[in-house]
């Protein structure tokens, strides 16, 4: 006899906050005609229903959701959202998506198109039978754009973690350090304060790697006049930080001084323009037209800036790609930047509130060129 793999234990029901999330996101099913959503990417099954396995789905309906994952987070589930309908699957993950799809009947099922391989995609609609697989809107994306209460109070703590951690490691460094040494130094004391991992790879460039954007730390040593660029970000309650600061060992290289000011500046002007109904285009021009005012627009390599929360990149784009509006509630980073091959580079970071009137700096490491000299 084939062993029953659906499972149901009735429990005390989703938290209110849950539970609110749920009703947001029926109410756009319902709007854009979804009768079954299939959350396929894991920050989003977070988002809405608390769960943080991997190698799994959340299936979304008027009146029940199902979790279709394996033996490996039975406890998980247990503790994190019981009042599910699990469907604890034995092979292959597509496989169960196509067989909850049977057993349920489902005429339609819209899936996110970011959330499944395109082998993934053809796989579940082969053994689905009669189940349409079609595109799901972005409701879930839109959804996280803006930050509730909770979120903004998670992600306050994991600004909190980041700039202690960071003023703890500045206080360390030594002429003779490595760049590892001080990326290390830089997560451990992340950890040290309540961060259960970095929100992404520590950036840590001294003199020419600064240059480099997304420069990968390494042996480079710390000497007396160098410029150090420290890219960072804590992960606390699977919330993310991400701030930029620049630290000078004994003196300020002239020619950095010249693109902090600048840098310094684009940043405060761009930070001054955010306020909801402004296009994210527009913002990103006041840092970029100060920039290329001063002599150093191509030297401004990527976009002003990016949506932060469960993800480091997450929507809205803050550049001159995306015409999209900021609204109420988004927290967007402003990164403005100056890179020089040869010479370094000059990034200034900071996260930002997008509020009714305005904005919200929610970061509050000091940035003054002097405060950045040890």
């Amino acid at each position: 006899m084939a062993k029953k793999t659906k499972k149901t234990i009735k429990r005390t029901g989703p938290s209110l906050l849950i539970s609110g999330r749920l009703a947001r996101c029926r109410r756009q099913m319902k709007k854009h005609r979804v009768a079954a959503l299939l959350i396929s990417k894991p920050r989003d099954a977070f988002y809405l229903i608390g769960f943080t396995g991997e190698d799994s789905a959340v299936l979304v309906l008027a009146k029940e959701v199902h979790l279709i994952s394996d033996g490996r987070f039975d406890e998980s589930i247990n503790q994190e959202c019981p009042w599910v309908t699990r469907w604890m699957r034995k092979g292959l993950l597509n496989a169960e998506i196509a067989k909850v799809c049977k057993s349920l009947k489902l005429r339609r099922l819209a899936v996110q198109a970011d959330g499944l391989s395109v082998a993934d995609h053809r796989a579940i609609d082969k053994l689905a039978g009669t189940t349409k697989l079609t595109d799901a809107p972005p409701i879930l994306e839109d959804m996280r754009c803006h930050k509730d209460e909770h979120e903004l109070q998670v992600m306050q703590r994991a600004i909190k973690v980041a700039q202690q951690a960071f003023l703890a490691m500045r206080k360390s460094i030594r002429v003779g350090q490595t760049e590892l040494e001080l990326a290390a130094r830089l997560e451990y004391e992340m950890k040290k304060r309540g961060s259960s991992r970095p929100a992404f790879p520590t950036i840590c460039a001294e003199g020419l790697n600064g240059a480099l954007p997304h420069a990968h730390p390494g042996s480079r040593r710390v000497k007396r006049g160098s410029a150090i660029l420290f890219d960072w970000g804590a992960r606390v309650g699977e919330y993310c930080s991400d701030l930029t600061r620049m630290v000078f060992v004994g003196s300020i290289p002239p020619k950095m001084s010249a693109v902090y000011d600048v840098v310094l500046e684009a940043q405060k002007r761009a930070i001054k323009a955010i306020k909801p109904g402004r296009r994210m285009c527009d913002v990103d021009a006041v840092a970029r037209n100060y920039i290329i005012d001063a002599g150093y627009g191509d030297a401004f390599n990527h976009g002003l800036g990016h949506g932060l929360g469960l993800d480091v990149h997450e929507s809205p784009s803050l550049s001159w790609r995306s015409d999209q509006k900021l609204r109420t509630g988004m927290v967007v980073t402003v990164e403005p930047g100056v890179y020089l091959p040869g010479i370094g580079g000059v990034r200034i970071e900071d996260d930002v509130l997008v509020t009714s009137n305005g904005y919200r700096v929610l970061s509050t490491l000091k940035k003054s060129k002097t405060g950045s000299v040890i």
